[in-house]
């Protein structure tokens, strides 16, 4: 797998610009914009705060597996996922469980 392909590919999935990327992953915008202007692959550390900020664990970046598909319903619920505190997200997690169980 290519890393800056796949990179380039959530960035594509998610809609974000280089700084929103740099801003939710607590990084300098500068640091994600070399990553592409120079083809560097990025350390370990800045490769987790980016896949923080896309709310994804370094196994699923690293997957093969692109069987679900991102619609444009689920890219505005994980847009608005990444938005909410933690107690939030718990509370609509819940709501989530509560609606799944009645269908």
């Amino acid at each position: 797998m290519d890393v800056l392909d796949r990179l380039r590919k959530l960035q594509s999935d998610f809609g974000w610009s280089d700084y929103r990327i740099a801003k939710e992953a607590g990084l300098s915008p500068g640091t994600v914009s070399n990553v592409y202007k120079r083809n560097n692959i990025p350390n370990i550390t800045t490769l987790e705060a980016i896949c923080k900020a896309f709310n994804i664990s370094l196994s699923q970046f690293f997957s093969d597996n692109d069987s679900i598909e991102l619609t444009p319903e689920l890219k505005e619920l994980f847009d608005n996922w990444i938005k909410l505190p933690e107690d939030k997200r718990t509370v609509l997690l819940q709501l989530i469980k509560i609606c799944a169980k009645e269908l």
